[in-house]
């Protein structure tokens, strides 16, 4: 195989999925990415993306509850996530030393300046943290899923998707640039929605989500679910390509169009 042909490797990256009990029961925090974004550019997505050097720094083992039950690669992922949703939405899963309660949603607006920084990667986490006396609360994350581009795709990532309950008053919003509307949606109805483009991955767990109908329940059913690598491949049937992801991944037997990749 010539090196034009070989596929990419995957980019360790971290997906988080902030929910709240709402009106329409339980919902989730999206985002709509940026249309010059160059991954699901316009496609409505939860917050997220690859591992960034400093979600590596040796040191954020000091300023991060939970740490000591993850390995390196499990941390840096949790940083990720926990990051990602800030920079995405302003919700920060912290809280100060010693204390059991996260910080509250004027401590979270205040550190609003810190969202551009972060994400431009001028600062990493671990002077965030110190420097704002907090940790990061990684043992609020819930492993929910994990996911693989295709070989056959230009970029590919692989994806860890986490769950986390919102901290009361944290009410989440877009920072305008990578992302340029948001809102919190009741997973099916998210799909239902014809007014957005939601990407193959996204949809399925949306569905995977949408099985719940609390905060609380969605929880309890992923510490019980059996996390399965979900890498698509494609078959053909009908004379179409389809997409098709194992049945044992737990979201039940799937063939959906290949263009559902890219929005």
């Amino acid at each position: 195989m010539s090196d034009a042909k070989k596929p990419s490797n995957p980019l360790p990256s971290a997906t988080i999925l902030l929910l709240r009990d709402g009106a329409s029961g339980l919902e989730v925090f999206m985002v709509k990415r940026h249309h010059q974004i160059d991954f699901a550019s316009g496609a409505l997505v939860f917050p997220g993306g690859k591992v960034d050097p400093h979600d590596n720094d040796p040191a954020l083992r000091n300023h991060a509850e939970g740490a000591e039950t993850l390995d390196n690669l499990r941390l840096s992922l949790a940083a990720c996530a926990i990051r990602e949703g800030f920079e995405e939405s302003g919700i920060l899963l912290a809280r100060q030393p010693g204390a059991s309660d996260y910080i509250d949603a004027a401590a979270s607006s205040a550190l609003a300046p810190w969202r551009p920084k972060l994400n431009n990667s001028e600062v990493g986490l671990v002077e965030f943290l110190t420097r704002e006396n907090l940790r990061i609360a990684c043992d609020a994350l819930v492993p929910f899923a994990h996911w693989v581009t295709p070989v056959f795709m230009p970029k590919r990532f692989d994806t860890f998707f986490y769950l986390a309950a919102t901290p009361a008053g944290q009410l989440g919003r877009h920072d305008g640039s990578e992302s340029v509307d948001s809102v919190w949606v009741n997973p099916n109805d998210a799909i239902e929605d014809k007014r957005w483009t939601i990407i193959f991955p996204t949809k399925m767990n949306l569905v995977k989500l949408g099985r719940a109908k609390t905060v609380a329940e969605a929880i309890a059913n992923a510490k019980a679910d059996r996390i399965v690598t979900v890498e698509p491949t494609v078959i053909q049937r009908d004379g179409k390509q389809l997409l098709t992801i194992p049945e044992e991944a737990g979201y039940g037997k799937i063939e959906a169009p290949i263009d559902m990749l890219r929005g």
